[in-house]
């Protein structure tokens, strides 16, 4: 299926397959919408906020007005954080056709704040890339790893050979969770809990009787 990923969205003349299968894609590749972009953090970035710029829809991958390009050296560090649980499916990195392509990846899971020092510590998982300018190629994560993810890292640990990295897109796959629950649970406790305070605090004038 993989295979289908060069079919652009612009193209009307492929026919049906054409026209759903990006529209497919675009979905699955929906998950930049349940990043928290406000506390969204790229370390290394030659212009501040740039980072957040290549989390964007599937059928603007191809533009190149966004991007971010590393500083001081070729990696960069990306810290996200998401809105809810996420069990990631794969993931897509697209840049330059040229040696600032990010040539390795290294993910880490729900480590937030993330610094170039943890860097140094097992990735949960790593990627040898090729180069991609198309947003083609889908690398699929081991995905009983990744089944609750709350915070994603992604190190670019190096390029293939120059001296700042460029990427124009990142494309997140995977399924999505409201993060809720635990938010309800502790309300239903402090609702358990708060009438049963009240009935005591009733029931302790009406025992002076006893006395």
């Amino acid at each position: 299926m993989s295979g289908h990923g060069h079919g652009h969205g612009h193209s009307h003349s492929c026919g049906s397959e054409g026209q759903h299968e990006p529209a497919e894609r675009g979905v699955e590749f929906g998950l930049y919408q349940r990043i928290d972009l406000e506390r969204l953090q790229c370390l290394n970035e030659s212009r501040d906020g740039d980072g957040r710029l290549v989390f964007k829809p599937w059928d603007q991958r191809n533009l190149r007005d966004k991007y971010v390009e590393s500083d001081v050296d070729e990696e960069l560090l990306f810290n996200i954080p998401f809105t809810g649980s996420v069990k990631l499916k794969g993931i897509i990195i697209s840049g330059e056709n040229d040696d600032s392509h990010p040539a390795e990846i290294r993910l880490y899971k729900n480590i937030p704040q993330m610094s170039f020092d943890d860097t140094g510590r097992e990735p949960d998982q790593a990627f040898r890339l090729n180069r991609d300018p198309l947003a083609e190629l889908e690398y699929p994560t081991k995905i009983a790893r990744f089944s609750s993810v709350h915070h994603l890292s992604i190190h670019i640990s190096k390029n293939f050979g120059d001296e700042n990295t460029r990427v124009y897109y990142i494309g997140l796959r995977g399924e999505y969770s409201e993060a809720h629950r635990h938010e309800v649970t502790i309300c239903n406790y402090e609702a358990a809990a708060n009438p049963a305070d009240h009935k005591v605090e009733s029931i302790i004038p009406q025992t002076n009787f006893i006395s």
